[in-house]
């Protein structure tokens, strides 16, 4: 059986099933479908769409341990990075479409969130608290260009000096870097820019659509030299893939300029399994085996670990040695030696957005 390939320029090689919904397996819409019996050349690119969201609120809070925030803000659904090991691809079988190339393909845009946003924090009860924006879909992913809807919400909340986190994996955040800047002079702000390889080829059937590794580096050196803190994440650590980077993918944040590092092994939930394995039969079919099997040995045998407390670490030998690694390199490095502070003290509810306010 030869291994199905991604589309040109996506992650996935298909669309996967979602069993827990009973989503039905099928080819993905636009181009691609109407080209499937094409002889000529092959399919054109899978096009990708953006339907616009009216939702009634755009905080979403959680209680999780795992994490270091309690509210957080997506302002797309879908991310056409096409990272094939997103946890977050299981999400789009809430909206009956599929983990695989729907997801990097038929995006979801919320326009209204920074109007929501200013609703939100003028409220009397509204406790002012770390923004997280990146936890689900990456905030700079490619419609961001068009539809600024992260530079919005930075705008409300520079006004509003309510702090912000942001993890992305594009050096499209430099385009805000006037308005991060200035959060930056009152401590409201800190990025993480992830990076998973230096190699190119991996990451163009890795990620297909984000920055290339170099670019990411070259904007942590961007905003630390704007004085903006930054943050270098090596996420995800895929064992037998991009393991043996550990050491040198830290030494190069550091040298780019980031004043801490963290990193988290591979997850693979729900859908984002068989996705992972069919990716590897078709990229990396000489190890295919040997990298799940590393996978399961830190996931107390199964494709993925759900639990609190394990499931960014993973356990056993396998976890223990790059937890080790990590350590020493992020010491050799000089990272990780003090912890910025984001601050609240300055909060001020924003103006409502009206004209009738300035008279």
């Amino acid at each position: 059986m030869v291994a199905r390939s991604s589309p040109k320029g996506r992650g996935a090689p298909g669309n996967a099933q979602s069993s827990r919904f009973n989503l039905p397996q099928r080819d993905a819409d636009g181009d691609w479908l109407d080209a499937i019996g094409a002889i000529d050349d092959g399919p054109p690119p899978l096009r990708t769409t953006v339907t616009i969201e009216h939702p009634r609120s755009i905080i979403s809070r959680n209680t999780s341990p795992d994490l270091p925030f309690d509210q957080s803000i997506n302002a797309y659904r879908g991310c056409e990075h096409g990272c094939i090991y997103c946890y977050a691809r299981p999400t789009h079988a809430w909206l009956d479409l599929s983990p695989g190339l729907d997801f990097e393909s038929r995006l979801f845009a919320k326009p209204d969130a920074a109007l929501l946003l200013r609703e939100t924090l003028r409220k009397p009860g509204y406790v002012p608290k770390v923004i997280a924006l990146g936890t689900n879909t990456d905030p700079y992913q490619p419609i961001e260009a068009e539809y600024r809807i992260t530079r919005s919400i930075l705008e409300v909340c520079l006004e509003a000096r309510n702090p912000v986190s942001i993890t992305t994996k594009s050096d499209r955040v430099l385009a805000d870097l006037d308005i991060l800047a200035q959060m930056a002079r009152h401590d409201l702000v800190a990025i993480a820019l992830s990076v998973t390889t230096l190699d190119g080829r991996t990451a163009r059937t890795l990620e297909p659509r984000a920055a290339a590794p170099r670019k990411r580096l070259a904007a942590i050196k961007a905003l630390s030299d704007a004085g903006i803190p930054a943050h270098f994440n090596v996420s995800p650590v895929i064992p037998a893939i991009t393991d043996h980077e550990i050491e040198t993918l830290v030494a190069a944040g550091a040298q780019a300029g980031a004043l801490s590092a963290s990193y988290i092994p591979v997850r693979l939930p729900h859908e984002v399994a068989p996705l992972f394995r069919a990716w590897l039969d078709a990229h990396y079919p000489d190890r295919a085996g040997k990298v799940m099997a590393i996978i399961q040995q830190m996931r107390d045998g199964r494709d993925n670990d759900p639990d609190f407390g394990t499931r960014m670490r993973g356990k056993g030998p396998w976890a223990d040695l790059i937890r080790t690694r990590f350590r020493l390199a992020v010491k050799r490095a000089g990272l990780n030696q003090h912890r910025w502070r984001l601050e609240t003290a300055g909060f001020r509810p924003p103006a409502n957005g009206l004209q009738g306010e300035l008279f």
